[in-house]
């Protein structure tokens, strides 16, 4: 398995009113996928509510994540502006070196 950043990038003028809408089904699917998704949470600029999410996420490859990208309730809403998918190596956790 491998380690992947997930990173999110909302841009929307209604991302409020969808975030609201289908915030439920997307907790939903994050529980659903907690095997994979390690981690997940919103990101946000200086002033701003929200400006994406990053997800760390465990899988065999960056095309696995994609399908859990656009399996997501807020993909298929039209929350999201832009993904990354980015291999990640951990080489430095808990003040240690790994």
């Amino acid at each position: 398995m491998k380690l992947f950043a997930v990173l999110f990038e909302d841009d929307r003028r209604d991302a409020a009113v969808i975030r609201k809408e289908y915030l439920e089904r997307h907790f939903t699917f994050l529980e659903a996928n907690a095997a994979s998704i390690r981690t997940a949470g919103p990101l946000s600029r200086e002033g701003d509510t929200f400006a994406g999410g990053l997800w760390l996420v465990e899988a065999e490859s960056s095309d696995d994540v994609d399908r859990l990208v656009k399996d997501d309730p807020f993909w298929s809403a039209g929350l999201r502006k832009s993904v990354q998918i980015l291999a990640w190596n951990r080489v430095f956790m808990d003040g240690s070196r790994l």
